[in-house]
Parts: structure tokens; C-alpha cells; sequence
């Protein structure tokens, strides 16, 4: 089991980006797993936005988030990251770095988050 540790969340104004991060903290890192990040607003469904599969040569993204965010892991497999540009209030949620058991095709059900998720709060 991937243990993790999450980057802090923020509140931030339309338009401002901000890096989050999910570093592997236990005995086994992110090799092998195609990985994302799932988002859940209040009152929501979750959403899987963003993913990657296990060689790090096809990402996926949601439509809502296209162009503005962009996933990668470093070559140690030890950070997942997700950079978010040009936030919108529409962002507002909380966000988890997953397992995608759907092999980075992004499916929102086959998403496993890893940890307790940071809040990002976006305001117009």
C-alpha cells in the first residue's frame, strides 16, 4: 500500500495557479501505477481530471480542466503532481491523488484516492 503525503491546499482568486503534490512516503513509490487526481466539490460527484499512465507517456484530462492543468511524476516516481493554471471558482474542491486502476484511462469510478485530500478553494 502507497503511503502519501499531500501538499497543503490554499485559497486563491480567479485566475492565480497553484502546484499540488502527493510525495510516496512509505516503503513503495509510484512505479508501475498509473496514477491521477480526483476532485470532489461539495455536494458533488467526484470527478477524475487527470491522469497518467504507468510508462509516463499518455496523460488524460477532463474537459472542464483541458489546457489549464497538467499532471506529471518525477523521475524518481516519488511526487505525483498536479500544476493548476488560470483557476476558476469552478475548481473549488477537494482534490486526491489516486491509483488509477483504470490504467490511466481515467475513469472516474476505478480512481482510488490515497490520502485525506487538500481543499482548494478558488474565489471570483
Amino acid at each position: 500500500q502507497v503511503q502519501v503525503q499531500e501538499s497543503a491546499g490554499a485559497l486563491l482568486q480567479t485566475g492565480e495557479s497553484l502546484r499540488l503534490s502527493c510525495n510516496a512516503s512509505g516503503e513503495k513509490d509510484f512505479d508501475l501505477f498509473a496514477l491521477g487526481w480526483l476532485r470532489q466539490a461539495p455536494g458533488k460527484a467526484p470527478e477524475a481530471i487527470a491522469c497518467i499512465n504507468w510508462k509516463r507517456d499518455t496523460t488524460h484530462y477532463a474537459d472542464s480542466v483541458k489546457g489549464r492543468f497538467t499532471i506529471f511524476v518525477d523521475s524518481t516516481s516519488v511526487t505525483l503532481a498536479l500544476q493548476m493554471n488560470d483557476l476558476k471558482p469552478a475548481d473549488s474542491a477537494k482534490y486526491y491523488c489516486a491509483n488509477d486502476k483504470s490504467g490511466g484511462r481515467c475513469l472516474t469510478s476505478y480512481l482510488e484516492a490515497w490520502g485525506q485530500g487538500t481543499l482548494v478553494t478558488v474565489s471570483s
